[in-house]
């Protein structure tokens, strides 16, 4: 009787083989990754502005070309108003337009990455500096602050 016992499985070397190859796929693959974050969150910030910039403007054409004020800029911009910008939570036959936003988005870069809030003050910490004299908005970062391609958040 010829008893042949033959094993069957991987050597050491197709293993180091194999492991050097997974090795390379996650080197190539990490980093790229990690870039394609970082352009979501630029580009959802630009979506946002531009969601913001919105919501201000048609404010502005329903209010005989008047922004909203910084004091009331949430409410005006997420409740009914009437002619004059005076808010209310429901609409009636004289609370008429809005609402324009259901909240107000937050950031999605920099330190106060998850904060929503609005500032007339640039660079105090809050998400979104708006200035009611041009009806501008954006983002309150510092000038530190850049995207991938080396341009100012603050600037977009």
């Amino acid at each position: 009787m010829n008893l042949s016992i033959r094993r069957r499985g991987f050597s050491l070397i197709e293993l180091v083989i194999v492991i050097v190859i997974i090795g390379i796929i996650g080197a190539i693959a990490v980093p790229r990754m990690s870039r394609a974050a970082t352009g979501a969150a630029d580009s959802s910030l630009v979506a946002d502005l531009n969601v913001l910039r919105t919501a201000i403007e048609l404010y502005q054409a329903e209010h005989g070309g008047q922004y909203p004020t910084f004091a009331n800029f949430v409410p005006q911009l997420t409740t009914y108003t009437d002619d004059h910008g005076n808010t209310n939570a429901t609409r009636t036959t004289t609370y008429i337009y809005g609402p324009y936003l259901r909240e107000i988005p937050a950031i999605k870069v920099g330190p106060n990455k998850g904060a929503s809030t609005v500032s007339n003050v640039a660079e105090d910490g809050t998400a979104w500096f708006y200035d009611e004299a041009t009806g501008n908005i954006r983002a309150n970062l510092a000038n530190s602050e850049v995207d991938a391609r080396g341009t100012q958040y603050n600037t977009y």
